[in-house]
């Protein structure tokens, strides 16, 4: 079987090797198991690779490079209108010579994507939407566009959507799906009952949408109140300045600590000697860090945003942020009062995500690839 993936994610070549985000070319390595040859459309760059960067796992993996593109502004705009037409024939190309035809959504390549797939009704296609499938959510027009064509089974035929939660009133080719990073072989279990210095983990991009800085301040908060917490962050990204003059201003150098990008190992240590997980995010679609804290028994407090009510059971195995400080503080100072109730939220988070591992996740790939 061809394999075509078409997707926004920037690669680096390195020694003829293709590397990508780690995450997203870990779960592209599951996929490729189970085909012959790969076809990648997306964009390259020259740079030296990152600690967050991987390899594809596939002896003939044939990348067609396509330039990036942004509509950010009126400049990017009138230069990637110029690009189109090279993109375009790339993916079409792609699409034709392919027997399984995959998305990755949302972003401006798949937005094209999704597009050309319309010429190719009879070709067994999967998308993997990435991110908040909420109908009710406020999002970009692109991101609303790629929804209608992809949920759209006119325009869009043999193709099924890979997509976080359950949503009401979605046409056939929307299927309920998830992502895992743990194996079975990983489950164990972890107790943690020493509350003497409760840990903070925050995982992900130091950007204004994840919201760093709200983490800062619940722990900030919480040491007025005179509790014993620290915050790790793990992450980098453009707010990682501001961070570091918001922590020295505010004298937290003994309780907040960035600690930068990390290996998939070292995070792992880190969840497992954490109890709360937090991510004040604006928009997800699956929250990884938020399912990876989970699995080692950390208390996730994540905003009410994509399917995070539904992993945290509405509030029964976490804490729904309010963006309100004080009275997210009074949620979380409630739960440190009541050690009891600390260790059965803890138990409850560990039994949902735990259900959720690669070998799971492996055999649903098969089953969608292997149609």
């Amino acid at each position: 079987m061809k394999f075509a993936i078409i997707t926004h994610v920037v690669h680096i070549k390195d020694n003829n090797h293709y590397l990508g985000y780690a995450p997203y070319v870990r779960e592209m390595n599951i996929w490729l198991k189970y085909v012959d040859d790969v076809i990648i459309v997306g964009p390259v760059e020259k740079k030296a690779p990152s600690t967050i960067d991987i390899a594809y796992e596939h002896d003939k993996v044939h990348f067609r490079k396509i330039p990036n593109i942004s509509f950010t502004s009126i400049k990017n705009i009138f230069i990637s209108l110029f690009k189109l037409p090279v993109i375009l024939w790339q993916i079409f190309w792609a699409m034709k010579s392919a027997d399984h035809v995959h998305l990755r959504c949302p972003g401006n390549i798949g937005l094209l994507g999704c597009f050309v797939q319309i010429l190719f009704p009879s070709k067994i296609k999967t998308a993997k939407y990435a991110g908040n499938w909420d109908p009710k959510s406020k999002q970009p027009w692109t991101y609303k566009l790629q929804k209608y064509i992809l949920n759209n089974t006119f325009l869009t035929r043999n193709m099924q959507v890979l997509v976080y939660g359950n949503w009401e009133n979605q046409s056939k080719n929307v299927k309920s799906f998830f992502t895992a990073t743990y194996s079975d072989d990983e489950k164990k279990s972890i107790e943690k009952s020493n509350y003497d210095v409760t840990e903070f983990i925050f995982v992900g991009s130091l950007v204004q949408g994840k919201n760093p800085l709200y983490a800062i301040q619940l722990v900030e908060g919480l040491i007025k109140k005179e509790k014993s917490v620290v915050l790790n962050i793990y992450g980098e990204g453009i707010e990682r300045e501001a961070l570091e003059n918001y922590i020295e201003k505010n004298q937290l150098e003994r309780f907040v600590f960035l600690q930068g990008n990390q290996t998939l190992e070292t995070v792992k240590n880190a969840y497992q000697k954490s109890h709360f997980v937090v991510l004040p995010s604006k928009s997800e679609g699956w929250p990884k860090a938020v399912a990876e804290g989970m699995f080692w028994s950390c208390i996730p407090v994540a905003t009410s945003v994509s399917c995070l009510p539904y992993m945290l059971d509405y509030g029964n195995r976490g804490i729904l942020l309010t963006m309100n400080l004080e009275q997210d503080l009074r949620q979380i100072d409630e739960i440190l009062i009541n050690k009891d109730n600390l260790v059965a939220k803890s138990k409850l988070a560990k039994e949902w995500s735990q259900q959720y591992t690669t070998d799971v996740f492996e055999s649903e790939i098969k089953k969608l690839v292997s149609k």
